[in-house]
C-alpha cells in the first residue's frame, strides 16, 4: 500500500464527506467562476493539510470530527488553493501538478481575482458560522506567509540570507500553513489551550523539514534524478546554499555570489555551482538540519496515547522528509 493511502485509512470516510463540502464551499452563481473552481477540484493535490485537520481532530476527540472540523480543513484549504493560483501569477508559472495553471488558460486578471474569490470564501465559511477562533488562526497564517513571500524578495536582491534569516523565511512561507492546520484540527474539537499551542508547535516543525526538503530536490539525488537548479535560477538563497557560502573562502565565496547573480541561466555554471554545493557539505548539512526537525515533531507526538490517528500522523512526519516529489 503506498504511504499516502495508508496515511488516509483512518479518515478515509471524512476525506469523501470533506471532497464533497469543499467543492459546495466554492460554488458561486458566476458560471466562469464555477468552471474554473471545478477545474482546480480536479486537478486537486495530495490534500495532506485537510488530513492533518482531521487526524489531529480524531486524535483529541477519540476518534470524532464535528462540523467545525470540515469547516476548518474547507478554509485551509480554500487559503492554500488561493494561495497556490497567486503564486502561479508571481511566478509567471504555466504549469501546477503537471497540468495548465489558471493563469496559462485563462490569464492573469482571472486568475487573480479567482485567487481572491477563494480567499473571500475561505474567510466568509468562518465568519458565517462565528468560528472566529477559526478565523483567528487563518488569518494569522495568511499575514505570516504574505510577510514570509516579501522577506525572501526583499533578501534575495541583496543575496544576503543569513542561516536565521532563512529559517525565518520558510517558518513563515510554508511551515506557518501545516502549523495552523494542526492548530485548527486541535482547536475544531475544543483541545485545551497548551494541546492547541503543542500542535501549532507540531505542525510548524513539519512545516520546516518539508521546506528544506523542497530545497534539496533542487540539486536531485540517485533517487530523485537529474539536478534542477531552478531556485539558483530564479536567486533563491537555500539552506545548501547559505551554508556552503558560510563555509568556503573569500575567492570561492566570491566566485558562488557571481555565479548566482550573473550566471544562474548558464547550465554549465549551474551544474558547478550544485557540484561546489555538494563537495563541500551543504546538501548533508541541510539534510541533517531537516532531520533535526523531524525528530522534534515525533517527540511532541509522543506525549499522547496510541492510536491508529497518531500512527499516521507518525507516518505522515516520515514521509515529508522520505517523499520523492
Amino acid at each position: 500500500m503506498k504511504t499516502v493511502s495508508q496515511i488516509k485509512q483512518p479518515i478515509e470516510y471524512e476525506m469523501e464527506l470533506f471532497e464533497k463540502k469543499f467543492q459546495l464551499s466554492m460554488y458561486s452563481k458566476v458560471s466562469l467562476l464555477n468552471r474554473i473552481t471545478h477545474y482546480v477540484v480536479n486537478r486537486k493535490g495530495k490534500q495532506m493539510r485537510p488530513m492533518f485537520v482531521f487526524l489531529i481532530a480524531k486524535m483529541f476527540n477519540n476518534g470524532d470530527v464535528n462540523d467545525r472540523t470540515y469547516r476548518g480543513a474547507s478554509v485551509i484549504e480554500l487559503i492554500h488553493t488561493a494561495t497556490l493560483v497567486h503564486d502561479d501569477v508571481v511566478d509567471e508559472s504555466n504549469k501546477r501538478r503537471g497540468f495548465f495553471s489558471i493563469n496559462a488558460l485563462w490569464k492573469n486578471k482571472i486568475a487573480v481575482l479567482v485567487g481572491d474569490f477563494l480567499l473571500s470564501k475561505g474567510l466568509l465559511l468562518s465568519i458565517d458560522n462565528s468560528d472566529f477562533d477559526l478565523l483567528t488562526i487563518i488569518s494569522t497564517a495568511v499575514r505570516e506567509m504574505s510577510e514570509g513571500e516579501l522577506l525572501q524578495i526583499e533578501k534575495a536582491r541583496k543575496l544576503d540570507i543569513t542561516e536565521n534569516i532563512y529559517f525565518e523565511i520558510i517558518r513563515k512561507k510554508t511551515a506557518t500553513l501545516i502549523a495552523a492546520c494542526c492548530e485548527m484540527g486541535s482547536q475544531s474539537v475544543m483541545a485545551s489551550k497548551a494541546e492547541v499551542e503543542s500542535m501549532r508547535q507540531f505542525g510548524e516543525y513539519i512545516g520546516m523539514a518539508f521546506q528544506i526538503k523542497d530545497d534539496l530536490f533542487d540539486y536531485g539525488t540517485q533517487k530523485i534524478g537529474k539536478p534542477t537548479g531552478i531556485d539558483i535560477k530564479e536567486q533563491k538563497m537555500t539552506l545548501p546554499l547559505i551554508h556552503t557560502l558560510n563555509n568556503c573562502s573569500k575567492k570561492e565565496r566570491k566566485w558562488v555570489v557571481n555565479s548566482i547573480k550573473n550566471y544562474n541561466t548558464d547550465k554549465v555554471r549551474v551544474n558547478e555551482l550544485i557540484h561546489f554545493v555538494k563537495e563541500k557539505g551543504g546538501l548533508d548539512y541541510a539534510v541533517s538540519k531537516m532531520k533535526e526537525y523531524q525528530k522534534m515533531a515525533l517527540a511532541i507526538l509522543q506525549k499522547y496515547p496510541d492510536s491508529t490517528y497518531k500512527e499516521s500522523l507518525e507516518l505522515m512526519v516520515n514521509y515529508v522528509i522520505e517523499r520523492k516529489k
